[in-house]
Formats: C-alpha cells, structure tokens, sequence
C-alpha cells in the first residue's frame, strides 16, 4: 500500500463542485443525496463523486475524490446507474451539508471535523423547493449571521 493510499478514508457521501467550491453530502441511505447531486449537476454543478468518496486530508484541506469504480456515474433511483457529463475528477471540500436531519429556523454554527480539517456543516431538506438554491448559496460562501433574537436568547 502506497503512503498516499494509506491516508485516503473511504466514505459514504456524494460530492459536487460549484464554481470550484467543494460541497460534501452526507446523510443516511435514502436521504437523497444522490438526487440532490442530480439536480445539483442538472443545474451546472460538477459531479465529484456518488456514494463512495476516497477523502483524504492534506495541508491545503480535505482532498475529495470518487472511488475508482464508481467513477463518473451517478446513482438515479428508478433508473439505475447513470453516465454523467458535467464532471471533475477532485476537489477540495469547502462545506458540508446533512441529509435526513430536521433544519432549525435558526440554526447554531456548526462544523464536521474530518481528515484533520473542520468544515462548516449546514443541515438542508433535499425535498425543499429551494434545496439546490441554498446549496448553491453556501457554496458561493454566504454563511448566516446571527440574529439579535438568537443573540437575546443567550
């Protein structure tokens, strides 16, 4: 096994990149995070990778690449496993949003620790009408500011 092998961590997740910004999609089985890569990807995204991610921590940050066989393909339910165009091979996760867990109205700001990095950590519906527009936002770098009720309520 190589060194740079011994330090990649396979995990279950879908990845895309907009604008170059690395987005990781975590959440159980059947959450949707292929279907929100599909649309995401249908929308002008780059598919990084479906189900199987190799992550691997390096000093710039957290180095996202698809597992060798699943390689391009995207898992679409009742269709089965699709060829996708729109793709890019790695990136460097810049966030990390969660699947099949309730949003607050306001959320508290969390991270998701992974391969010795911490990245900002955001819980969205899949099922939401504006699901891919608030992926697409934090990707673009927006992040919440708290709000004076929030500040009241501590």
């Amino acid at each position: 096994m190589s060194a740079a092998s011994a330090r990649n961590r396979l995990l279950h997740a879908a990845c895309v990149s907009i604008a170059g910004r690395g987005v990781l999609i975590l959440g159980p089985s059947g959450s949707g995070k292929s279907d929100l890569a599909l649309r995401l990807v249908d929308e002008g995204a780059e598919l990084v990778g479906d189900d199987q991610l190799l992550i691997a921590g390096t000093p710039e940050g957290v180095l996202a690449r698809p597992a060798p066989d699943l390689a391009g393909f995207l898992e679409v339910r009742g269709l089965g496993v699709m060829p996708v165009r729109r793709l890019r091979g790695q990136t460097l996760l810049d966030l990390a949003i969660e699947l099949g867990v309730p949003a607050e109205r306001v959320p508290r700001p969390r991270t998701y620790a992974l391969a010795g990095h911490t990245l900002p950590f955001f819980a969205v519906d899949p099922a939401a009408p504006s699901a891919t527009a608030r992926v697409r936002l934090l990707a673009g770098g927006a992040r919440p500011r708290e709000t004076l009720a929030r500040k009241a309520g501590e």
